[in-house]
């Protein structure tokens, strides 16, 4: 058990007391404070033997991380599970490295490292993002004099290697003839979640399965025909980014109709989709597999809402209202326009090629 007590000074004072051992520890921030507790019950569960040993001034890329990690606690912004994972990564393959013995060259030995190990561009690439958000926190809040620069010397050394780099979009569409597939295979197949229903409400609406499974009746204004899909995805806002969605009928499939079957489902109760989104997303491969449909994954269902919404005629801004893309460049290839598309938005007569080389010849 752990108590974290604020000590006469101001400082706070954290005792841990587990399966029979008890260590304590003063710290300048509530936020460390609570960090060290957790660490040291960890510790304590994994057999290992604390150590009350002050840390000091920081030291090390673990302390940093450490501090870092504390410093969003103390501001309730506790860690999310993908960030904490590559800290905690960070930690077991650099955390040792001291702060004076950082540089680029080292950077990039750990980088090939990794490589070699089978951690793919994009995933260095959020490693060394991560690596120099902490260093850049550490300098701009703590005043530690740290070099983020050989970070992105490295980062840079390991792009032209090709060793970092971002993900390719994807641009897979299922087909008419696999979507047809799958409806059928779920209606012949009928299972306690309604596949086919999720299916075209996914088709219907631009939704991920996530938010799918997570909308409640409260949330939806049956007056108006919109959805709130609260905390929405966002690489720049994690929480509070609440967002109203439009439920309509533009994609071949109604997402107002498809409502309506499901509030005689539930009842109008709790969730309109009270299923767990990994199951989805589990019966859809199994679906796949069976049908030997290779490539396809439910979030490309997403992508064939987006692209359906296009061909009906919306525009991007209000292709955006639907999809909740707040970067509307992030939307320019889901309308999946080639050159040879223009041509044929020409609504004069073309000549082809006989005709215009007669023509030539007349002249």
């Amino acid at each position: 058990m752990a108590t974290i007590i604020r000590t006469k000074e101001g400082t706070w004072r954290a005792q841990v007391r587990r399966k029979g051992k008890y260590i304590s520890k003063t710290f300048r921030l509530k936020g460390l404070a609570q960090a060290w507790t957790n660490e040291i019950e960890h510790l304590i569960d994994q057999g290992g033997e604390p150590s009350s040993q002050r840390t000091g001034k920081p030291r090390t890329i673990s302390d940093l991380i450490d501090l870092h990690i504390a410093d969003l606690i103390e501001v309730k912004k506790p860690l999310r599970r993908s960030k904490r994972a590559v800290l905690e990564a960070l930690k077991r393959d650099l955390g040792s490295t001291k702060l004076r013995n950082l540089n680029r060259a080292g950077l990039i030995q750990y980088g090939k490292k990794r490589a070699k190990d089978g951690a793919g561009p994009v995933t260095l690439s959020v490693d060394f993002s991560y690596l120099r958000t902490v260093l850049t926190h550490a300098a701009a809040v703590h005043g530690i004099v740290v070099d983020t620069e050989c970070v992105r010397l490295a980062r840079t050394a390991l792009a032209r290697l090709d060793l970092v780099g971002r993900s390719n979009e994807r641009d897979r569409r299922p087909t008419e003839e696999e979507i047809e597939a799958i409806l059928k295979y779920f209606g012949e197949k009928p299972t306690i979640i309604p596949m086919g229903r999720i299916i075209c409400f996914a088709i219907a609406t631009a939704m991920r399965q996530e938010e799918i499974c997570r909308i409640e009746w409260p949330d939806v204004d049956m007056s108006k025909r919109v959805v709130v899909i609260k905390d929405r995805k966002d690489p720049r806002k994690k929480d509070g980014n609440d967002q109203k969605v439009p439920l309509l009928n533009l994609t071949g499939f109604d997402a107002w109709q498809l409502i309506l079957e499901q509030k005689i489902l539930t009842g109008g109760k709790g969730r309109i989709f009270p299923y767990n989104s990994k199951s989805v997303g589990t019966a859809f491969r199994r679906a796949r597999q069976f049908l030997g449909i290779e490539g396809l994954r439910f979030h490309d269902l997403r992508h064939e809402a987006t692209s359906r919404l296009f061909e009906a005629g919306l525009s991007i801004e209000r292709v955006a209202l639907v999809t909740g893309h707040k970067d509307w460049k992030m939307l320019k290839r889901y309308t999946n326009l080639k050159p040879e598309d223009l041509c044929q938005l020409q609504t004069s007569p073309q000549l082809t090629e006989a005709q215009y080389i007669q023509l030539l010849t007349r002249a």
